[in-house]
């Protein structure tokens, strides 16, 4: 396996970031540089003047390793109710996979994570993100999909309309539908912003407050009626195709649906768990609009640069450029952690934002790993079948089927015609490595923020799948990169005549990309596959649903917690919870 993670500690082999390498000691110049790329702006350079010398002085209450959105917001938590919180984050930037930086000159975007709409209410409010600087636009049309000949908008308002070309049963069968997946998705409400029944080992005393926990989520699932109980089992247990066929006769307005299944899931749209990935896409809102989806003006980094304000104001410390060598321990206890540049850093806790499997497997010894979680962690299974692309572009596609501009183009573009074209793509990523005939879909949020590109032009955002996160043959991403990411614009080439020719520049990121930059293991946006054995009092394990970690110091905040991927917050909020309740 082509894993160049796995061969070193976290933060000593990737390949470096792009040319924003802080602030402190480079001056204006670069401080305005990583400005216009999306890192730390002038607002916020105090964020990371703090040297290692003065940062690791004494003991911190906590430590939190990576500054991704969930780290950000567990530590603006944890220092809001006045403990000493120190971030450490490898890279030159904060933010995670949610960063905005310049990938072409006087181009930027999201880089990885591209859009708003999984974002808890309650942490934008509690952290007061809108007077850090945050604001969120919606989309004027949820998704676009053009078809062989025609197409479909999917939006506020119009979406019945538009499914009743197609299928006059289907927009009759859509409000009760829609209906459903709100009272489902108020159900997931409920539990995200709390721990999940923290079922393990232990004398039957201490498992009384997780019983209760487990009784409270019965009580809310008894509220619902008895087929929609039935309904919801369904769908943590069968797949997207057959849960949509049960609603469905019309093939575009299955795969409008069923393209939620398989986002970020390596999978068929066939297969039993995706009809779950489906619904946890269904949960979220933006700016108080159910199910709604918007973009950050400034792009998925002003999200996490108003986190990264907001944990300052409250007395957080944040040292980028700072990797994370090993967690220390002593007499069985997490007590702090050794940087790549080899600082101590002792805390009462220490807080990893960052893939469970990298954890485990990389910031302890085996030795210093129960079994149980070795063995957990050997089949955690990491992966997203997910490459990602930026281009700058001269000027607006013209799609086909639906020419000229407007505001269709601000919608997500969905080149996913069918379920049967999805499984196809994760059929043949499994045999060749790649599709060859991808799903891609592709946001132009340029057309929504014009702080992204020069007057006339424009940024797109393409997440494709399905490639393999380890390519059969032994064969290595730095190989076909390239290949691949001209595949993916030959695709929207066919819905979009002349796209080629609009390309300025590009950035490209493989499987592998994301792995060596954002630590996302097989380029997996979740942190862990959204599987039924990896969800909720599973996630990461049984024993350690509450956030607090194998060994005692220990915790996790990332997303291979509870509730999972998606820039939510909620792990790094129930995380901070449960920290303060134990320092």
């Amino acid at each position: 396996m082509h894993r160049v993670l796995l061969a070193g500690a976290w933060g000593r082999r990737y390949a470096a970031g792009p040319a924003c390498k802080g602030v402190e000691g480079h001056g204006r110049r670069q401080a305005r540089a990583c400005e216009r790329a999306g890192g730390a702006t002038a607002q916020v350079r105090a964020v990371y003047t703090a040297t290692m010398s003065k940062a690791t002085s004494g003991v911190w209450d906590a430590v939190i390793i990576g500054g991704g959105h969930n780290g950000l917001v567990c530590a603006a938590y944890l220092a809001q109710a006045g403990k000493r919180v120190l971030v450490l984050e490898r890279r030159s930037v904060v933010g995670g996979a949610a960063v905005t930086e310049e990938f072409h000159p006087g181009f930027r975007n999201s880089v990885a994570s591209y859009t708003v709409s999984l974002l808890q209410p309650k942490v934008i409010a509690d952290l007061n993100l809108a007077a850090h600087g945050l604001r969120v636009v919606p989309r004027r049309i949820n998704n676009f999909l053009p078809l062989d000949g025609d197409y479909l908008l999917a939006g506020p308002g119009r979406t019945a309309a538009e499914v009743a070309r197609f299928s006059v049963r289907d927009a009759a069968q859509l409000p009760l539908f829609e209906q459903r997946l709100e009272a489902f998705a108020d159900v997931l409400r409920d539990t995200a912003l709390q721990a999940p029944p923290n079922v393990g080992e232990g004398s039957w005393l201490r498992q009384l407050p997780e019983l209760w926990r487990a009784g409270q989520l019965g009580r809310r699932l008894h509220g619902l009626e008895p087929a929609l109980r039935q309904e919801l089992l369904d769908l943590f247990t069968i797949s997207a195709s057959e849960y949509l066929d049960r609603w469905f006769e019309s093939e575009p307005i299955k795969a409008l649906f069923g393209f939620d299944g398989i986002v970020g899931n390596y999978a068929s749209p066939h297969a039993p768990g995706t009809a779950y990935v489906l619904l946890h896409h269904a949960f979220g809102e933006s700016n108080g609009v159910e199910g709604a989806w918007g973009h950050a003006i400034g792009g998925m980094g002003a999200i996490t640069q108003a986190m990264a304000r907001a944990a300052q104001a409250a007395g957080a410390r944040i040292q980028t450029n700072a990797g994370v060598q090993r967690i220390l321990v002593e007499q069985g206890q997490a007590v702090g952690v050794q940087t790549t540049d080899g600082e101590i850093i002792r805390a009462r806790a220490v807080v990893a934002n960052v893939n469970p499997k990298l954890l485990y497997e990389q910031l302890l010894s085996p030795g210093q790993v129960p079994s149980a979680t070795r063995e957990r962690m050997a089949n955690w299974r990491c992966a997203s079948g997910t490459f990602r692309m930026n281009v700058a572009l001269s000027a607006l596609p013209d799609f086909t089927v639906l020419p000229g501009a407007g505001d269709h183009l601000t919608a997500g573009i969905i080149i996913a015609p069918t379920l049967a074209y999805m499984d196809r793509a994760y059929s043949d990523a499994r045999a060749h490595g790649w599709s060859r005939q991808p799903i891609v879909e592709m946001l132009i949020p340029s057309t929504l923020d014009d702080s992204l590109a020069p007057p006339g032009q424009h940024v797109a955002s393409l997440f494709c799948q399905h490639v393999a996160p380890v390519l059969p043959g032994g064969r290595s991403w730095d190989d076909h990169r390239e290949e691949v990411a001209e595949l993916m614009l030959a695709t929207v080439e066919q819905h979009a005549p002349g796209f080629s020719q609009l390309v300025l520049g590009r950035q490209v990121l493989s499987p592998l990309d994301l792995e060596r930059t954002f630590g996302l293991l097989g380029g997996d946006i979740f942190h862990g596959a959204l599987s039924l054995n990896q969800l909720f009092s599973a996630r990461p394990m049984l024993g350690q649903a509450d956030y607090r970690g194998a060994l005692p110091g220990l915790y996790l905040c990332g997303s291979g917690t509870h509730p999972g991927g998606g820039v939510t917050g909620a792990p790094g909020h129930n995380a901070a919870h449960v920290i303060l309740a134990d320092l």
